[in-house]
């Protein structure tokens, strides 16, 4: 008998793209866990030394006279981010194409809810840092974390509807919009206008290429790479270069799902014209035929999909895991944890993420649905919303990287800003995850 995990179970069944994108982010959630665990014992322990120098290790890139030298730290949060960021800008570019987001009236309720979501945690942060230094931080308690959020619900099985679980995608990529944003607006230090023109030039190459059909990788990923150097030597945020660049990777197929029905299936006539030999050895033309098929199959697949799905798996299983490695480990003292804690950088990100994203997202959600402006998800409740709502608090990822930014070269805030994430993104989740079980598990016997 073949076992699955919990999450595994739910997917076998399923085949459809946005389904795939589903598991995607919940193996993403469940590898996340295991190496923040990881960085935390490694933090606490007699390796933390090691861990630390680990990372502050500086790795040259050098091609002539030209050369690039940073830490490993920083070739993770711009590198290798930037492909995390990329695969935001294709799933943002799906949502609003043909997703939960093509539809304005379906939108409604996600991007409302969204909103309120990433206003009112900021505010709240503000109002507990007013006159501080580290006031600058309020965009920390505005993201959540789409893999951990969805890898709660998606353990939640049928107690909770389909439409929920959309209703919590749109949410979280437009929450993802925002804190691009903002990351791209107000944590920019200085920008050099020379590069960032190139890297805008870059951009309206790749968006040229677009138009004139081209549906090839490589001049994508070759213009795109200089892109995301442009931008790491113009000030702004290397990785705001990976939302970018998706928004030019072509999302219509060179054939309609029409013309490539009736194409394949005549080829598959002709196939079958051919039988195999008695050593089932199959005929040269069926092998043209077959590669014929597969052509037609990428012709009538996108490759802003293809890159979609393919990316999926290294980001969940690489970057966002040597990200939290990087990023999540904090050496915890216990005697002094209380007055971490209870500093303003800490509440405001706690207080932030646990009752500002509830408020801001349930509130606004309650009054749109009440105004008539959206409606409720299919088969959901309010109280289904409010729990949606706690795992809109799981902060996570994105905080950390803004922490991050906003916080830049003054670790005593960047510690304490970390310490607000991880509890408050635990006590979330927990809250959030447990509240939807005893939700669901009342409406269905009731």
């Amino acid at each position: 008998m073949k076992i699955y995990a919990p999450w595994e179970k739910v997917f076998n069944r399923l085949a459809t793209p946005f389904e795939h994108f589903l598991h995607a982010q919940t193996t993403t959630g469940i590898v996340l866990i295991c190496m923040t665990i990881i960085a935390l014992i490694l933090a606490n322990t007699p390796l933390t030394e090691a861990y630390a120098h680990f990372f502050h290790v500086k790795v040259n890139l050098s091609v002539g006279d030209w050369h690039l030298e940073h830490t490993i730290h920083h070739w993770i949060n711009d590198g290798l981010m930037a492909i995390f960021f990329f695969i935001i800008g294709l799933e943002i570019k799906r949502e609003i194409l043909v997703g939960e987001l093509s539809n304005i009236k379906v939108a409604m309720l996600p991007i409302l809810s969204a909103i309120g979501g990433m206003v009112l945690p900021a505010l709240i942060y503000l109002s507990i840092n007013y006159g501080e230094q580290s006031a600058v931080g309020w965009g920390i308690p505005m993201a959540t974390d789409i893999a951990f959020a969805i890898s709660a619900l998606v353990l939640l099985g049928n107690r909770v509807s389909p439409a929920l679980v959309t209703f919590l995608v749109a949410l979280a990529i437009v929450d993802d919009l925002g804190a691009v944003l903002v990351i791209a607006l107000f944590y920019t230090d200085q920008i050099n206008m020379l590069p960032l023109g190139l890297s805008g030039v870059a951009f309206l190459i790749m968006v040229i290429f677009n138009r004139v059909g081209i549906h090839m990788i490589l001049p994508y990923f070759i213009v795109g790479l200089f892109m995301w150097f442009f931008m790491l030597e113009s000030g702004v945020h290397a990785t705001i270069a990976g939302v970018i660049a998706a928004m030019a990777i072509p999302s219509k197929p060179r054939q309609t799902p029409v013309d490539f029905a009736m194409s394949t299936r005549n080829l598959l006539d002709e196939y079958e014209n051919y039988p195999c030999t008695t050593d089932h050895v199959m005929h040269e033309r069926q092998k043209a035929i077959l590669l014929n098929v597969k052509d037609k199959i990428d012709a009538v697949g996108t490759p802003a999909a293809r890159l979609e799905h393919d990316l999926h798996l290294p980001v969940a299983l690489i970057v966002i895991p040597l990200f939290a490695l990087a990023n999540a480990g904090i050496s915890i003292n216990f005697s002094s944890i209380g007055e971490t804690i209870m500093t303003p950088v800490s509440l405001g990100i706690i207080f932030g993420l646990i009752v500002g994203k509830v408020i801001g997202i349930a509130g606004v959600a309650w009054v749109a649905i009440k105004m008539g402006v959206a409606k409720l998800p299919e088969d959901s409740t309010m109280a289904q919303v409010f729990g949606v709502a706690f795992l809109g608090g799981i902060g996570f990822t994105m905080s950390i990287f803004v922490a991050d930014l906003a916080f830049i070269g003054n670790d005593l805030l960047i510690f304490q800003a970390k310490t607000g994430i991880l509890l408050a993104s635990l006590v979330s989740g927990f809250i959030g995850y447990f509240l939807l079980r005893f939700l669901a598990k009342k409406e269905t016997t009731s």
